[in-house]
């Protein structure tokens, strides 16, 4: 009876743990300075489970960064069980474009968090690198990109998203930044 009341627990845990999230993804986009008070409200849990899971704003802020990255990357594997290689890929660069938004809108609060001398490291990008390169092969099997793209190339070519302003219409000019990207990467490919 333990095994399940543990288990039962560990989900609430799990599931509190994503609620706070997913509304300080939302709150700090919109307000760096958001108050974690109100962001443990906003989750609908109290300040004694939030503190437990964030012991401070840093470790907030660079949860979220993970978090999302993590949900970008994780993406990529089940795209390419439902699309075509070039789809998947596509429709995961999409995917990219909206969590380049969201680390710009968390940009100040990452770099509040990371910048004092001793605090914690920025995340590295490894699970989106790794995402890419899966989707990279996969195409390159297909034949629908030029062979020899490394991950690394790819996120070289994409870098411009990070560049657009997160308060503007960005969606518009990020598809065509992604389409030029695309277009690039079918040039040469054995399939075409």
């Amino acid at each position: 009876m333990q095994d399940k009341k543990d288990a039962a627990q560990r989900s609430d845990a799990r599931r509190n743990r994503e609620r706070i999230l997913e509304v300080a993804v939302a709150e700090l986009t919109r307000c760096p300075d958001a108050p974690l008070s109100a962001i443990a409200k906003k989750a609908g849990v109290g300040q004694g489970t939030f503190y437990r899971n964030f012991p401070h704003r840093e470790a907030l802020v660079l949860e979220i960064y993970r978090y999302e990255m993590q949900h970008v990357a994780d993406a990529a594997a089940q795209l390419l069980e439902t699309r075509e290689p070039d789809r998947a890929l596509r429709e995961w660069m999409d995917r990219l474009a909206r969590f380049a938004m969201t680390k710009a809108g968390l940009a100040d609060a990452i770099r509040t968090a990371t910048s004092r001398p001793g605090g914690p490291a920025k995340p590295g990008h490894a699970p989106v690198s790794s995402a890419a390169g899966l989707l990279l092969r996969a195409n390159e099997q297909a034949g629908t990109i030029r062979p020899g793209v490394s991950p690394d190339d790819f996120l070289l070519a994409i870098a411009g998203l990070w560049q657009l302003d997160p308060g503007s219409d960005w969606q518009p000019r990020a598809a065509r930044l992604l389409d030029l990207v695309m277009d690039g990467l079918r040039a040469g490919a054995p399939g075409k």
